[in-house]
C-alpha cells in the first residue's frame, strides 16, 4: 500500500508529531516531508517505505482504499509517543472489576 499526503499528516496528527518527529524517526529530510505532505514533491518508495514504517512503529495502523477512502487510526494499546494527563484519565466500571480468583495476589 502507498503512503498519501494525507495519510501522512493524519497519522503525524495521531501521534503528535511534528514534521522534526518524522524526519529524526524515518532520517529523512524535513523539507522532503513538507514538500510530499504539500503534494509538491513524489518520493521515491524506499522514502515512503521509511515514513510509513516509523510511524507504524509510533502506534499507527494504515487503512487502505476500501470503497470508504483510505484512512489512518492508532492502535489500541499502542506505545505512540502522545502526552497523556493522568489525572483526567477515565476508568470504566466494567474494567474496576476483580475477576481473578482469590487468593491470586494483584
Amino acid at each position: 500500500m502507498c503512503l498519501s499526503p494525507a495519510q501522512c499528516r493524519a497519522a503525524r496528527a495521531l501521534v503528535g508529531w511534528s514534521e522534526d518527529d518524522l524526519s529524526s524517526a524515518a532520517k529523512i529530510a524535513k523539507q522532503t516531508i513538507a514538500d510530499f505532505e504539500a503534494g509538491t514533491l513524489s518520493p521515491s518508495e524506499r522514502i515512503l517505505q521509511d515514513m510509513k514504517r516509523s510511524l507504524e512503529d509510533a502506534g499507527v495502523l494504515f487503512i487502505a482504499e476500501d470503497g470508504g477512502g483510505a484512512g489512518v487510526r492508532l492502535v489500541k494499546g499502542a506505545n505512540a509517543s502522545i502526552d497523556t494527563n493522568e489525572t483526567e484519565t477515565v476508568q470504566y466500571e466494567e474494567h474496576l472489576k476483580n475477576d481473578a480468583p482469590p487468593g491470586a495476589g494483584g
